[in-house]
């Protein structure tokens, strides 16, 4: 079992950046994805961006050039910065990490971002 906290959210201006973290627990950290998916009211939950056990990253259409993620396998931790935030970046923020079979998957319980003057 894996437990996964999210931190980092917050209220920010448009324009304005926000680095969220994910920290996991355990010895297998290294060697799993991991993945931020994102859930605003009355939406569906979407995938955000994905980094891989070996650094490979994947980024929705919607943040690429504005968003970047990397993880800090001594940490224990994945971050995601965000830039250039915008009020349809408002939304909860989901940490999912996920190991090599359908059992291995945890998620955090989300942090919250607004982008509002």
């Amino acid at each position: 079992q894996v437990q996964v906290v999210e931190s980092g959210g917050g209220l920010v201006q448009p324009g304005g950046s926000l680095r969220l973290s994910c920290a996991a627990s355990g010895s297998m950290f290294r060697t799993y994805a991991v993945a931020w998916y994102r859930q605003a009211p009355g939406k569906q939950r979407e995938l955000v961006a994905l980094i891989t056990s070996g650094g490979r990253t994947n980024f929705a259409d919607s943040v690429k050039g504005r968003f970047s993620i990397s993880r800090d396998n001594a940490k224990n931790t994945v971050y995601l910065q965000m830039s250039s935030l915008t009020a349809e970046d408002t939304a909860v923020y989901y940490c999912n990490v996920v190991g090599p079979g359908p059992e291995y998957t945890y998620w955090g319980q989300g942090t919250q971002v607004t982008v509002s003057l």
